[in-house]
């Protein structure tokens, strides 16, 4: 080039300016590593997602090829008694100011095909006319038993129930929720084994009146339902959900019944089942109808207490994680939660941030090396996750063109969920409570689902 080595490598400035030298250097070097952090941070999220929703994939079609090959009809000869006779199954319905649902919940439970059940209805201390209402239509009926206490939560209402019961076994629901007629029947033929003390049932949103309450069927079906399917394979479901669940009395009640020092008793008491050594099932043909909140306030109210119910759970039993004493609910369903909902969706707007950035400099015309990259693994991501939604769809017999509502719901309704996830966790670390919140009920579950 011509140029002598000083020409080309100028020598360093004098030491009035070193400070500034110093700064732009550390300035250069944090920017640098912090893209590089982010960028890494969102392809281990990428690919940790992307190998979780193949491994529910593949869980659930295994289960779903086991559930077919099985395809029991008839009640299990170990449930039967004397002259094969059903044992009596207590239905427990817990309520506290559900006027509105409360007679037509217990109206679509007395129209079950299973012959041998009694309603236990638990009023917890309502402000309002539900016991009233309930013990006037029902003080004749013999199968309906309707008590009233002063208001202790939900935990408290259902152990009131339990205690009230004749039978061996019980089915817990809320008091929003309509069962189809034979779903009583079909969770207790799961029961096939002594060791079988909870079958979770198939929660789907029966008012999808709007656009969040779309979405929330979608997550209902495409996640929670869809999960539970493919850890029955392993035995590991972490919830038997609120709206729908039978189990086995006297497990319950070794397992120390439902306590009030969670949030999400269901997640808690299902905890203690498998710590125990009990078995936990899944039946996805036994169909409830539950009302979804219809308004983005009541739906942040719900989440914000599923969310910090489920921390609060988590760090109650964290002594099972990673612990091979206690099987695939310590070394599988226990890293599920602290992994894929706790740690990484709060880490997960990384990834929508990373995108949108790397978009906005690509228009720019900005060169970095790595968007094609970022591009193109969302873009793989997406593709398995609506893959992943389409089979669960196809499992439930949904309609797929539902799945059209995943776009909106990925800009809008992910970034709600990330949003009480952080604020569960601040409230976490603080130490502060969580309310347990009274949602505003409308009445508008759909009867003519029960017969769908």
């Amino acid at each position: 080039m011509g140029k002598t080595r000083d020409e080309v490598m100028p020598r360093v400035a004098d030491s009035r300016d070193r400070w500034t030298r110093k700064f732009n250097f550390a300035l250069a070097e944090t920017l640098y590593w912090s893209g590089q952090i982010l960028f890494t941070l969102f392809i281990i999220g990428i690919l940790l997602s992307v190998f979780r929703m193949i491994a529910m994939a593949v869980l659930a079609s295994i289960q779903k090829r086991k559930e077919q090959s099985e395809n029991k009809t008839t009640f299990p000869a170990f449930l039967l008694g004397p002259q094969n006779k059903l044992p009596l199954v207590s239905i427990v319905v817990p309520a506290y100011n559900e006027e509105l649902n409360s007679v037509r919940t217990i109206n679509s439970l007395l129209a079950q095909d299973y012959p041998a059940l009694e309603i236990i209805f638990v009023d917890d201390g309502s402000r309002d006319e539900t016991y009233s209402k309930v013990h006037e239509t029902f003080k004749d009926n013999p199968k309906v038993f309707v008590y009233t206490k002063i208001n202790g939560g939900k935990a408290s209402a259902l152990n009131f129930g339990i205690q009230k019961s004749n039978a061996d076994y019980v089915v817990c629901i809320d008091a929003d929720t309509q069962l189809k007629s034979d779903a009583v029947s079909l969770l207790m033929k799961k029961f096939d084994e002594e060791n079988v003390a909870a079958v979770a049932g198939n929660v789907k949103v029966g008012n999808e009146v709007n656009m969040i309450t779309r979405w929330q069927s979608i997550e209902y079906i495409t996640s929670q339902n869809f999960d539970r399917r493919a850890f029955d394979l392993l035995n590991c479901i972490t919830v038997v959900p609120g709206a729908i669940g039978a189990f086995r009395k006297d497990a319950i009640l070794i397992a120390g019944g439902f306590t009030t020092d969670t949030l999400a008793e269901d997640c808690d008491v299902t905890m203690r089942l498998l710590r125990n050594g009990y078995i936990v099932r899944n039946c996805t043909a036994a169909i409830s109808y539950t009302e979804a909140p219809e308004t983005f306030r009541q739906f942040l109210k719900q989440r914000f207490r599923w969310s910090f119910g489920v921390m609060q759970c988590f760090w109650k039993h964290r002594d099972t994680l990673f612990n091979k004493k206690y099987k695939n609910f310590g070394m599988i369903a226990m890293p599920n939660i602290l992994i894929f909902q706790i740690l990484l969706p709060i880490l997960a707007p990384l990834a929508d941030i990373i995108l949108v950035i790397s978009l906005l400099a690509a228009s720019f015309g900005i060169v970095v090396a790595s968007i094609p990259h970022i591009i193109l693994y969302y873009f793989i991501f997406t593709l398995v996750d609506i893959a992943g939604a389409a089979l669960a769809f196809a499992y439930e017999k949904e309609n797929h063109l539902k799945l059209i509502w995943m776009l909106p719901q990925r800009l809008i309704y992910r970034q709600m969920m990330y949003y009480i996830l952080i604020k569960s966790f601040n409230k976490a670390i603080k130490g502060e409570l969580q309310g347990w919140g009274a949602l505003k009920r409308t009445g508008r579950v759909k009867e003519v689902t029960l017969n769908a």
